[in-house]
C-alpha cells in the first residue's frame, strides 16, 4: 500500500497542520518503531492491519485491528515492535475543535468522545476503544470519503470536509460510548462553566467563586460536572490549563514561569508539579524535546 501525504510538517517531534487544512484521513503503515512524538491537533488512529504496540504516559499498549486511538493535542505517544502496523489517522485542527465542532460537547457522546474522555479516569488526554463489524465499517467508509477530498480547496469544500469529519466522529462517539453513559444533553450550567473557566485560564478560579458565576450551590455544581465529564469543575480545569501550557510551550518562546502564570498557575513549583504529573515530563525537558528543529520533510507520519 503507498503511503499517504499529509498535509502535516513535521518540527523534530512535533507534528502539525500546514497549507490551511482542516482535517485529513489517510493511510501509513508502520514497521519496527515510529519514535515517541507529539501533534498539536486532535488525532484518531484506526488499526486496519497488522499488528504492532502504542507506547505513551500509560505504558505499552498492544494493537489490533479494531482498535482505536484518540488523542488530544500535546500528548506524546509513539509506535514499536510494529509488523506491518496500518493506521487509519485522522487529524483536524484545535480551531475547528472549537468553532464549528463547539457543539459537540452538549452531545454526551461526541462530548465524550472529543472533550471529557479523554481525561477522565486519569487517562491523560488519550482515549483508547475497540470497533466490533458492523462500527469498523462504517468508520473506514467515512474516512475513505474523507480521503477522497484530500486536495480540494478548503474555500469551496468547507461544509464537505466539515461534515464528512463529522459523520465519522458521530460514528465513533456512538461505538466507544461508555456502557451506562447518560442520554440526554449536558446540563447548561456544566456548558457555561467549561466556557467561562476556558475564556479566562489566568483567572484564580475556585470551586465557590465559579459556583458563584453560575449562581448555584457549589456541592450542586460538583455532582453536575462529575455527571457530564467524569471530573468536578477543577479538575476540568486543570486538564484545560495543562493543555493550554503544552501548546504555548511548543509554539511560543514565553518564558516557562510567564507561561505557568498565563495559564492561572503563578506559582512555580505547583505549576511545575501539574505539568509533570499530567505529561510524566517536567515542562523544559517537554518543550526541548518536541520544539527543536531538524529539517525533517513536510510529509510526514501521524
Amino acid at each position: 500500500m503507498d503511503v499517504d501525504v499529509f498535509p502535516i510538517e513535521q518540527t523534530r517531534t512535533l507534528l502539525h497542520i500546514i497549507d490551511g487544512s482542516l482535517t485529513f484521513a489517510g493511510h501509513y503503515v508502520h514497521e519496527d518503531v515510529h519514535p515517541i512524538h507529539t501533534h498539536s491537533f486532535v488525532e484518531i488512529a484506526v488499526v486496519i492491519g497488522g499488528e504492532g504496540a502504542q507506547r505513551s504516559l500509560a505504558g505499552r499498549t498492544p494493537l489490533e485491528v479494531g482498535d482505536v486511538l484518540v488523542l488530544r493535542p500535546g500528548v506524546w505517544h509513539g509506535y514499536e515492535d510494529c509488523r506491518g502496523l496500518d493506521l487509519y489517522n485522522c487529524g483536524f485542527s484545535t480551531e475547528l475543535l472549537r468553532r464549528e465542532l463547539a457543539w459537540t460537547r452538549q452531545d454526551p457522546q461526541l462530548g465524550h468522545l472529543l472533550w471529557t474522555g479523554p481525561y477522565a479516569e486519569q487517562r491523560r488526554g488519550i482515549l483508547t476503544g475497540h470497533l466490533a463489524k458492523p462500527a469498523y465499517d462504517e468508520c473506514v467508509e467515512h474516512l475513505e470519503r474523507l480521503h477522497d477530498l484530500r486536495g480540494v480547496e478548503v474555500a469551496t469544500h468547507r461544509g464537505d470536509l466539515i461534515g464528512r469529519l463529522t459523520l465519522f466522529l458521530s460514528c465513533l462517539a456512538r461505538a466507544l460510548a461508555p456502557a451506562g453513559a447518560p442520554g440526554s444533553e449536558i446540563h447548561p450550567a456544566v456548558l457555561e462553566g467549561m466556557r467561562i473557566m476556558e475564556e479566562r485560564p489566568a483567572y484564580h478560579w475556585t470551586l465557590p467563586s465559579l459556583a458563584a458565576e453560575l449562581h448555584l450551590a457549589p456541592g450542586y455544581l460538583v455532582r453536575l460536572f462529575k455527571s457530564a465529564t467524569g471530573l468536578p469543575p477543577m479538575a476540568y480545569l486543570s486538564r484545560h490549563r495543562v493543555e493550554l501550557a503544552a501548546n504555548r510551550l511548543l509554539h511560543t518562546d514565553q518564558p516557562i514561569n510567564r507561561i505557568g502564570e498565563s495559564v492561572g498557575w503563578p506559582d512555580q513549583n505547583y505549576f511545575a508539579r501539574r505539568f509533570k504529573s499530567h505529561y510524566g515530563l517536567s515542562a523544559s525537558t517537554y518543550r526541548a524535546r518536541f520544539t527543536r528543529r531538524m529539517g525533517l520533510p513536510k510529509a510526514a507520519e501521524g
